[in-house]
């Protein structure tokens, strides 16, 4: 009895994360008025590009967006999502649609024979504003982290 127990309690242990709570970022003050689900102690660098703002949200390995905000080129936000899902489904390391909502996406890349990468793609309109949001350039992220990325900013 002892080990059974003990063998559940090892497996309990190894299949748990480390949860980080999640809080409502305004980022506001970084040039863009939306908010999104951070994990607390995250790093947001904003870069204005004259065009665009270019706002990104890190904490450790496992969380990073990165939001592209400009003017609108329409107010529907599913036309300019289909033209974003157009532009990755035709590149190279597009594998397969894991998630697809009205304005977003939950994709699978392969990287090379060995690399599996996950992104998402999620387009909000705001205004006469477009918001752009993606996983950040650097890195590689498994299904789990991205699904949390893509509703952290939903």
């Amino acid at each position: 009895m002892r080990i059974l127990i003990s063998l559940f309690l090892v497996i309990g242990l190894i299949s748990c994360k480390e949860s980080v709570p999640q809080n409502k970022m305004d980022l506001l003050k970084y040039g863009l008025p939306i908010s999104v689900n951070a994990p607390e102690g995250s790093v947001v660098v904003a870069d204005d590009l004259v065009v665009m703002q270019d706002v990104t949200v890190k904490h450790g390995e496992d969380y990073f967006i990165q939001i592209f905000g400009s003017d609108a080129i329409t107010l529907d936000a599913n036309k300019i999502f289909q033209q974003k899902k157009a532009e990755v489904t035709a590149g190279s390391s597009f594998s397969e649609i894991i998630q697809e909502d009205e304005t977003g996406m939950i994709y699978k890349k392969q990287i090379d024979e060995k690399t599996i990468d996950y992104d998402f793609v999620y387009v909000k309109v705001q205004g006469d504003k477009e918001y752009i949001f993606s996983t950040g350039l650097m890195g590689i992220f498994d299904e789990e982290q991205v699904r949390t990325m893509y509703n952290s900013v939903k």
